[in-house]
């Protein structure tokens, strides 16, 4: 008797959470005509909270934390009316067409956009958003970090230590370049230019320059930077930072005429993309003696093969684009691409939009 009142209870058990079940996984007739949304990889939780509790659309993502094979992406993206992308998702004409009509809007989790077809998102109608300023601060840090690692030749000392290399005292031994009196040059005077520039100011700088597409009168004053010609830049500076934005014209236009018109004592830095630097250019100055060091977190491809000649070098630092990795960070960028996408489903204007 008392295994019969047990099978009872599980059975009501059971048809209580099966219910329940139905109720999650069969949505109502209203709920059947939410709009599809296509998330292509597994993001920071605030970014999934904030589409899960919308109830504004119906979500299917890529769950993984490795991105979307484009069999996959150009598979599921068919009917969705907004796309929640990343860097790593090439997004053009074949998955605009892949997805059909129904695309309203893409929301890229990035700063960056060149990964995404303006053109063809614009013949189409559809809205994009981007997600810039959360992430400023965290790439500024970690510029100065990479910086003072690269110029202080942090890398190489540290496997001096492991190696047995440290010996008794040198005068000159792991001399690198110190900031105090040095001029940085700034590529591109932008959110993170700026930001970076404020960050160094304390190291004892004597002065900024910068290029860029037009002079930024309203930015450069209160640093105070001195706008210059590109090859004023390298000529000029001990330290160059490279900030501008991957486009056509900025493609490669750190190559072989820049670096060697830089000092044979200059450090080069780079947290932009790995398109703007010609890396076969950037290797031979680094070979040669051109310039003394250079430190890149980002590169052309990414991930860069373990085998390439970057990678042998002393006088080059290289991270795995990790400048806004802060978990308050990427949690800012998810749910601020999140915000875009719910507001380009409606209609309504978006927190960051990239006007077409």
């Amino acid at each position: 008797m008392g295994t019969l009142c047990r099978l009872r209870q599980l059975r009501t058990t059971l048809g209580s959470e099966f219910h329940s079940w139905c109720k999650l996984q069969a949505p109502d007739a209203a709920r059947k005509q939410l709009p599809r949304i296509y998330v292509t990889r597994r993001i920071p939780p605030e970014g999934m909270k904030i589409l899960s509790q919308s109830g504004l659309c119906s979500i299917e993502q890529w769950d993984s934390d490795e991105p979307v094979s484009r069999t996959e992406l150009l598979k599921n993206v068919a009917g969705v009316g907004g796309l929640y992308c990343l860097l790593t998702d090439k997004i053009d004409a074949e998955v605009l067409d892949a997805a059909g009509p129904s695309l309203q809007v893409v929301s890229t989790m990035s700063v960056g956009y060149d990964h995404v077809s303006l053109v063809e998102l614009k013949r189409r109608g559809i809205r994009l958003g981007y997600t810039p300023d959360v992430l400023t601060e965290a790439v500024a840090e970690l510029t100065v970090a990479l910086l003072l690692a690269t110029s202080r030749r942090l890398l190489e000392a540290v496997e001096e230590a492991k190696s047995g290399g440290w010996g008794t005292w040198k005068p000159l031994w792991m001399c690198g370049s110190g900031l105090t009196d040095s001029t940085v040059g700034i590529l591109g005077l932008g959110r993170i230019g700026a930001a970076v520039t404020a960050r160094l100011k304390p190291f004892g700088v004597k002065r900024f320059l910068y290029a860029d597409t037009d002079p930024r009168p309203d930015v450069a004053s209160k640093i105070p930077a001195k706008f210059v010609p590109l090859d004023g830049l390298a000529q000029h500076s001990d330290f160059i930072i490279v900030c501008c934005a991957l486009t056509p014209e900025t493609r490669g236009i750190c190559g072989s005429r820049l670096f060697s018109q830089m000092k044979d004592t200059a450090i080069f830095i780079n947290t932009s993309r790995g398109g703007v630097v010609n890396q076969e250019d950037l290797y031979q100055a680094l070979v040669n003696g051109q310039i003394a060091a250079a430190g890149l977190d980002v590169t052309e491809p990414e991930p860069l093969p373990t085998d390439h000649p970057l990678f042998k070098l002393k006088n080059c630092v290289i991270l795995p684009h990790i400048a806004s990795a802060t978990l308050a960070t990427r949690n800012a960028m998810a749910a601020l691409a999140a915000s875009n996408l719910l507001a380009g489903l409606q209609g309504q204007a978006m927190v960051k939009e990239v006007p077409l």
